[in-house]
């Protein structure tokens, strides 16, 4: 629930109540709902083509993996830019044409990727879909809050299936090229066309506008400061554990020779797809539980998961399984967090910024350190790096749930 100024707002989770609205209003908003969906879906797609593939774009442009993996940092600081430049867009301007550009700003740097033989040349195409990503990332909460309003918890959990959808479908896509053809440039060309399709349907929509009853004033931003950075912070955590494991997992499988090429990439399928599932389950879920214990919950699960592939490293089994628990209770953590945010304070185009440079920050540091540390400690150092961030994870929400 978003809060106006001057409200006071409850520390327990309020049942969901949808107010009565005109028919027609209800269509246009499932409608527009629909549409930030279906972005989130080639969103997605986007983000998890890059681990399954990272072995092919090496020798497309003969780097090594330690050089290789610093198109994580490319891409994550340009959805750091993305995110910072995109949050005073979509509170000024409207708010489908910022989504629109970001989409084609996707497209093209997907269709152009396979292309690259310079590897200075693929880490400035990732960059540039690093800032797509970051546009969206920030456009679609910030534009779903405002249309749903105190309603949009299961509403934003929907948002973040659909962005599940995508990343389970984009490794299989890279499975399927693969085996047909034994190149990745087909899979990157279907991804940049399927990018494209949502853009004249959400540009004959009307998109919802922050209302100014909802922008906090110097009081409440400063009083919510603390709040803020815990939040940031925690996010930072979650996606630099979702996003460091969904882009390493494959070459952990093939490093410890627990996987084929092919069955690596349908484990990072099992990944997302875990994921995925998790963010469905977590729909009904955020209407009966309290933030609070969903995000435990996650966090010990998570824990659990990773602790699995460490004792048992060497069994096939283990990572299998090891991977479905750590996506699928991954998977709420990001929708319920800016859910009980926006429990706590207004949720404007800025703030939502500053929560997705955290999680930009996450994406760029830990897969950074896992490729530096990769050939010369080893495979398992990915699982470490996981086990580290988990726990500071523990530490940024037990604070974050004491701050009133």
């Amino acid at each position: 629930m978003i809060a106006r100024r001057g409200s006071s707002m409850p520390q327990s989770t309020p049942a969901i109540s949808i107010a009565p609205v005109a028919q027609s209003d209800l269509r246009s908003r499932l409608k527009t709902t629909a549409g930030y969906y279906a972005i989130f879906v080639v969103y997605g797609l986007s983000m998890a083509v890059l681990g399954p593939t990272l072995p092919r774009l090496a020798e497309n442009t003969g780097g090594t993996i330690q050089a290789i993996s610093f198109l994580f940092v490319a891409r994550s600081t340009g959805s750091l830019i993305g995110s910072l430049l995109s949050g005073p867009l979509f509170d000024r301007l409207q708010g489908h044409q910022v989504l629109a550009v970001f989409i084609v700003m996707m497209a093209a740097a997907l269709a152009l990727t396979p292309f690259i033989s310079m590897l200075w040349g693929l880490f400035a195409i990732t960059l540039l879909l690093g800032i797509a990503q970051g546009g969206l990332n920030v456009g679609g909460n910030a534009l779903l809050v405002w249309l749903h309003r105190e309603n949009s918890g299961p509403f934003m959990n929907g948002l973040h299936f659909f962005f599940g959808v995508g990343t389970f479908l984009a490794p299989i896509i890279v499975a399927q090229s693969m085996l047909l053809s034994d190149r990745i440039h087909p899979a990157y060309w279907f991804l940049a066309g399927l990018v494209l399709l949502p853009v004249p349907a959400l540009l004959r929509m009307a998109p919802p506008h922050l209302e100014s009853g909802l922008t906090p004033g110097p009081a409440q931003t400063s009083a919510n400061t603390l709040l803020i950075i815990l939040v940031s912070l925690f996010l930072f955590c979650y996606s630099g554990a979702s996003n460091c494991f969904g882009g390493w997992v494959y070459t952990y499988a093939l490093r410890l020779n627990l996987a084929t090429p092919v069955t690596a990439a349908y484990l990072t399928s099992v990944y997302w797809g875990a994921l995925t599932a998790g963010r469905l389950i977590s729909i009904p879920l955020a209407m009966r539980f309290k933030p609070a214990v969903l995000l435990w919950v996650d966090l010990l699960g998570s824990l659990a998961s990773v602790a699995l592939i460490l004792l048992w490293s060497g069994h096939p089994l283990a990572i299998w399984i090891g991977s479905a628990g750590l996506g699928l209770f991954l998977a709420s953590m990001f929708p319920t967090t800016v859910s009980y945010a926006g429990r706590r304070m207004a949720v404007t185009g800025q703030i939502t910024a500053w929560f997705s440079v955290g999680a930009s920050l996450g994406s760029l540091i830990l897969p950074l350190v896992v490729g530096q540390l990769f050939e010369i400690s080893g495979p398992q150092i990915l699982i470490l790096v996981l086990l580290v961030d988990l726990l500071i994870a523990v530490g940024a929400l037990a604070w974050m749930l004491r701050v009133r």
